[in-house]
């Protein structure tokens, strides 16, 4: 089922990312209110919660496909029906706000989801190396290995060390949003996935300050560095350093260059399984989302 648990998409969105889901041998349905519109929001909170919520319930449904990101999903998880997802999980994915909804599906069923493109599918931005990786991700219980990249931003953020523990996290302000929530992961042990897109540099630094403070990440195994698309800053700061300045003394390995997040040639991966970062090689593995 097609679902829109943030922002507003039309249905010429989703053309190209229908084809390739349709290309994979499955059936998509477009959830009722999947093209709603209520101001920056896909409907209201109750039409976006009885679109999971039927798609949940529904022994038809295998699988749950976010249509987009945008905002919103932290104003409906509240009304997700958890014994429904415990009785029958189901995959799920979607990136950016979609966040939100994979913390809350966490939390609520131990749910492991897909960190990977929506269906407003863009072929400039998720070519056929994209398309792959989320449908071997969606539809195989094969490992996901994702490689770092030199030519991505954060590909200068290392610190040597191997880290194992489940791979949690997303999208840097949703994690930050989800302080003092019930969602919020104990991320003791975790390997924390963090991406961002458009926010300057030093709003990335109070958010990283604020998790630091807050105590969020005390205890963590390692830290997977994605994409940090069109950030920058006028100060001449320098993404990696301050990066680096922010992560670098956890004591735990951390990874950058990982082409995961909203950046050109965006990979999928499972988030809440099972997961290696080798931060000496430069490569994250992790186990299937799917069984």
């Amino acid at each position: 089922m097609l679902v829109s648990p943030s922002g507003p998409t039309r249905p010429e969105r989703l053309v190209r990312g229908l084809e390739l889901v349709e290309s994979w041998g499955l059936r998509a349905v477009p959830g009722p209110h999947a093209y709603a519109r209520t101001g920056y929001l896909a409907g209201d909170d109750a039409a976006r919660a009885a679109d999971l919520n039927a798609a949940f319930a529904d022994p038809a449904i295998r699988g749950v496909l976010c249509t987009r990101g945008g905002y919103g999903a932290q104003r409906m998880v509240d009304a997700i029906d958890m014994a429904a997802v415990r009785r029958d999980p189901k995959v799920v994915a979607g990136f950016s706000d979609i966040t939100a909804l994979q913390f809350a599906l966490w939390r609520g069923a131990r749910l492991a989801a897909v960190h990977g493109p929506g269906v407003a599918w863009n072929d400039e931005r998720t070519p056929a190396a994209s398309a792959e990786s989320l449908r071997s991700a969606l539809m195989t219980t094969d490992p996901v290995t994702v490689e770092a990249v030199p030519t991505e931003d954060t590909a200068g953020v290392r610190v040597p060390g191997i880290a194992a523990g489940p791979l949690l996290g997303g999208n840097l302000c949703l994690i930050t949003a989800s302080i003092g929530t019930p969602d919020m992961p104990d991320l003791t042990g975790a390997i924390l996935l963090v991406e961002e897109v458009q926010e300057p540099l030093y709003k990335i630094d109070r958010m990283l300050t604020h998790l630091r403070r807050a105590g969020a990440l005390d205890g963590l195994a390692g830290v997977a560095l994605g994409q940090f698309t069109d950030c920058s800053d006028d100060w001449d700061t320098g993404l990696a350093p301050m990066l680096l300045d922010r992560l670098g003394d956890l004591g735990v390995p951390v990874l950058g260059g990982l082409p995961i997040g909203h950046g050109p040639g965006q990979l999928s991966v499972p988030v809440g399984a099972l997961a290696t970062l080798d931060a000496t090689t430069g490569v994250l593995s992790v186990e299937a989302a799917v069984a």
